[in-house]
């Protein structure tokens, strides 16, 4: 009796064994090594970023169809230094860009004039400052507003998903303001000043200073303002793609020596307090 029952234990741990060891190879057959997304990129002959689609960074220009921008510039010029023949894009609000980045394959980065804060890098890695971007304040120009202080019984709107979120509910918890309304974009906040449905906004320097050039919005900035936020901007890939950040900060690095990258800005109209050096 004795010798069966340690036969079946014998038996018993040579089926397990044997399944476990079975396993195991199912376990690595079906691990597959992903590929280096700058490889990837380098094959299909396209990089594809997300953005929002806000002039002066990067945009499709509806007088010619194409690209434009000083975002879109930088990259395309990356693009062509690294052998890739085409750039895309797709337009995904701002308070998406880094959600869709980390969650949509076929994005290989975001670029619009996103600042490089702790909080933003800790989900995604951002390559070198490519320049500054600041805060400003707009008002109708029928407005009393003048100066920073007349805002106290003010409403003032923001951007959902930016920066400027966090500097104006800081100015209502510091009782600098009445109120703060959050809109989707740039746009409908401008608008909605226009429209008087709120009494101020704080928004991107660079997409006000281009719309209100390029529409006829009743709207001005206050002049004697100083920007509270001057803050880097850069282009941001998935923390995974080291390979792609290496590339993408190495062609940065050529475009600052050799002065590419001073003139895009130049071309875009951004003047040298935009600029940053290393």
């Amino acid at each position: 009796m004795k010798k069966i029952f340690t036969l079946i234990v014998i038996m018993g741990l040579i089926v397990t064994i044997g399944y476990d060891t079975k396993c195991s190879k199912i376990t690595t057959t079906n691990i597959v090594q992903g590929k280096d997304r700058l490889q990837t990129i380098k094959e299909k002959g396209v990089l594809t970023f997300a953005t929002s689609n806000d002039p002066p960074f990067a945009y499709i220009n509806p007088e010619t169809s194409q690209l434009d921008g000083v975002d879109a510039d930088i990259i395309t010029e990356i693009a062509k230094r690294l052998g890739i023949n085409k750039v895309e894009s797709k337009e995904i609000q701002f308070s998406d860009l880094l959600d869709k980045l980390n969650t949509d394959d076929s994005i290989d980065l975001a670029a619009n004039a996103i600042f490089i804060t702790p909080e933003r890098e800790a989900i995604v890695s951002f390559t070198q400052p490519l320049y500054r971007e600041s805060d400003i304040v707009i008002v109708p120009k029928a407005s009393k507003i003048n100066f920073k202080s007349d805002l106290k019984n003010a409403v003032v709107g923001t951007e959902k998903g930016t920066k400027f979120v966090d500097l104006v509910q800081d100015w209502k918890k510091n009782n600098l303001i009445k109120d703060v309304l959050i809109f989707n974009d740039t746009i409908e906040l401008l608008n909605a000043i226009n429209n008087g449905e709120v009494d101020a906004g704080v928004a991107d320097s660079a997409i006000v200073d281009y719309t209100l050039k390029h529409t006829k919005l009743f709207l001005k900035t206050l002049t004697d303002y100083t920007p509270e936020l001057s803050l880097p901007t850069g282009i941001a890939v998935k923390k995974k793609d080291t390979t792609l950040l290496t590339a993408l900060n190495e062609k940065i690095n050529e475009m600052k020596a050799d002065g590419t990258l001073y003139a895009i800005l130049v071309e875009n109209g951004f003047d040298k307090n935009k600029m940053i050096k290393n």
